[in-house]
């Protein structure tokens, strides 16, 4: 792990970047003592190495923000339990504490001198000159609240691990004929016909009777119940509500604009073409020609330059990177080169092609968003001090519709909503909004006993109660026989359907072509042209596509479309067999084969060496540190 910090770090920022996953390696690989404190209560064992409930947490909570950064949204603590989260992170660490315990046992160390030699060669903690900073090596271990002789020991138990698993990789060597198997297996392309049947076209069903439809009806009565639905009483709080209720005046907007006038600011862009030079000798010689050229992208290729490496885009002065040629850059008029600029870290010469003037926002402008940002701030404030006093008014054992009175809120009954937030006609209910969260909370309380309070979407609050509860019921033929005929109709058609799939499907395995089959049907031949495997064709879905990449040539098939309501008739018209792999080519698939291989290797031992050693769980700690039930 620490391997990869070690290599080519160049810069600061190249440092601070590859110094993220050490952080992140602290919480998986687990922190011991020297840095978390005394503790006495550990989470689980993996023989007799123990993980203690800090340890996890730590690892937990990171695993969350990784996975929220994914995702682009935070992530609740239910949501993580329901990914697994909680079971990955303990797995990861019951991994290591198995891979400690076999250290010792063998007997494996590092040298403390090692390890310090290791630590001053690191670019994580070198200056831009590449020489090892004590200053900026105090510095890290203080913002991560590290003792050195913390880190050092989680660094020299980093390296003894790597010594292990390094050793038990090594000799993963594969085959030439797993890369020669793979290259064949990824670059193999096939051209593929296909047609897509228009149900309406070639199905053909006789209008069904009272007894068809009454046998379709009793075999599949659960279809056609009237679900259970449940009266509630819904106490709502809303942020549009609450923000509608809040004045706020001319003098604060004013304020709040002179405040944030720089949010206002569209600061000017500028489209910059920029050639980088070994030094400002080779730029100087450059600039003459630079300056002179009709075309700048011409006559920087022409000096050596590849063209893609150009264009910076259209940029605003603080976006550039290095600020002396962003300086530079703002400093020239339109269509001008400057002259050969040494910059903090390259030496360039730069065209301007397009300037995009600033503009500075009027207040007038801004008024209105003004106004709504300082309401949403006041709204949360308020609606916290709302929520808790309904809290109040509930554990004082008042209802809702007290709660709600003395809260300001608005409280309605629903007559009837179901699971899936719809009512009794189940169609959804006129005005309600966040209808799914409303229902699991309506069905997850019962008469008497209230649901806790749900958050909805506008981040807003809502109280369900439930009133009364109306179980499922079977629903007589009359009333659903046309619900029974639609279904009677989609199923019939979804068999006839596939009676004439089939039958085209052994007409095109005889020789017709499907040309011929598709002016019968009354449908559109199409063509995918040459792809493979990983190719996702318009009018074929992916199943289809792994079917015709599984079929010999001139085989034909089908499969469902992507809606479900129709197949696709697919013939394999041409297959292409790539040529043995180039030796880049064979490197590349060499390298991903032996990092999968190794992955599997490392995942088999460290498993192995859990089960000798056997994990136990404390659960009533993980249930602490979890906040919730655990799986036994």
């Amino acid at each position: 792990m620490l391997d990869t910090l070690r290599r080519g770090a160049t810069s600061k920022i190249a440092a601070i970047v590859l110094f993220l996953p050490l952080i992140v390696a602290f919480a998986f690989w687990g922190i011991g003592p020297e840095w978390s404190g005394g503790r006495t209560t550990y989470l689980a064992k993996v023989g007799d190495q123990k993980i203690y409930a800090e340890e996890f947490q730590r690892a937990y909570q990171n695993e969350i923000e990784q996975i929220s950064r994914q995702a682009g949204r935070r992530i609740t603590a239910d949501q993580a339990r329901y990914f697994g989260l909680d079971q990955r992170v303990l797995s990861r660490l019951a991994g290591t504490a198995a891979l400690d315990q076999e250290v010792r046992g063998l007997g494996l160390t590092v040298s403390s001198k090692a390890i310090a030699d290791d630590v001053r060669t690191d670019p994580n903690f070198a200056e831009l000159n590449g020489k090892f900073s004590k200053e900026r090596f105090d510095a890290i271990l203080r913002q991560n609240n590290l003792s050195e002789a913390g880190y050092l020991a989680i660094r020299k138990r980093d390296d003894v691990r790597e010594q292990l698993t390094d050793s038990l990789l090594a000799g993963i060597d594969p085959p030439k004929a797993y890369v020669d198997v793979l290259h064949k297996y990824r670059e193999e392309t096939r051209v593929i016909e296909h047609v897509t049947l228009d149900p309406a076209k070639v199905v053909k069903l006789t209008e069904p009777d009272d007894a068809a439809l009454k046998g379709y009806w009793e075999a599949n009565k659960k279809q056609f119940v009237a679900p259970e639905t449940r009266k509630i009483g819904l106490l709502t709080l809303t942020r549009d509500a609450v923000k509608a209720k809040i004045a706020v005046t001319d003098d604060e907007i004013k304020d709040a604009y002179e405040t944030t006038k720089e949010r206002f600011n569209i600061p000017e862009k500028r489209h910059v073409m920029q050639m980088v030079f070994a030094d400002k000798v080779a730029a100087d010689k450059a600039v003459g020609e630079l300056q002179k050229a009709k075309n700048f992208v011409e006559a920087a290729v022409k000096l050596g330059a590849k063209e893609a490496d150009l264009d910076l885009g259209t940029l605003t002065q603080k976006q550039m990177i290095d600020g002396k040629i962003a300086e530079a850059a703002f400093a020239l008029k339109k269509d001008e080169v400057s002259a050969a600029i040494q910059g903090t870290f390259s030496t360039v010469v730069l065209k301007v092609t397009e300037i995009i003037a600033g503009k500075q926002k009027t207040l007038a402008e801004v008024t209105p968003e003004i106004k709504d940002t300082l309401q949403t701030q006041r709204a949360a404030r308020d609606m916290q001090a709302i929520v808790t006093q309904v809290e109040d008014e509930r554990s004082a054992g008042k209802p809702l519709t007290e709660a709600g009175q003395k809260a300001g809120l608005e409280y309605k009954e629903i007559a009837a909503i179901d699971r899936n937030g719809k009512g009794a006609d189940a169609k959804p209910i006129a005005g309600l909004a966040d209808a799914p969260q409303i229902a699991a909370s309506a069905f997850a309380g019962t008469i008497g006993l209230d649901a806790d309070p749900i958050d909805l979407s506008d981040g807003g609050s809502a109280w369900v109660s439930v009133l009364e509860i109306t179980p499922e019921k079977e629903r007589p033929f009359d009333t659903v026989k046309a619900d029974v005929k639609t279904a009677w109709t989609e199923s019939e058609t979804r068999k006839e359907l596939g009676t004439v799939a089939a039958k085209f499907v052994e007409r095109a395995i005889k020789g017709e072509a499907l040309a011929v089959l598709a002016v019968e049907a009354g449908a559109k031949l199409e063509n995918t042209g040459a792809i493979n495997r990983a190719t996702s064709p318009p009018g074929l879905t992916a199943s289809g596509v792994q079917q015709a990449f599984a079929l010999p040539l001139n085989a034909a098939s089908s499969a469902l479309t992507a809606d479900g309501k129709s197949r696709t008739l697919f013939k394999v018209t041409t297959i292409n067999v790539p040529e043995a792999p180039s030796k880049e080519q064979a490197d590349k698939l060499k390298g991903e084969l032996t990092r999968t291989m190794q992955a599997d290797t490392l995942n088999t031992f460290v498993t192995g060496l859990q089960q000798r050693a056997g994990l136990t769980v404390n659960n009533g700690v993980l249930q602490q540190v979890l906040g919730g039930q655990v799986e036994q």
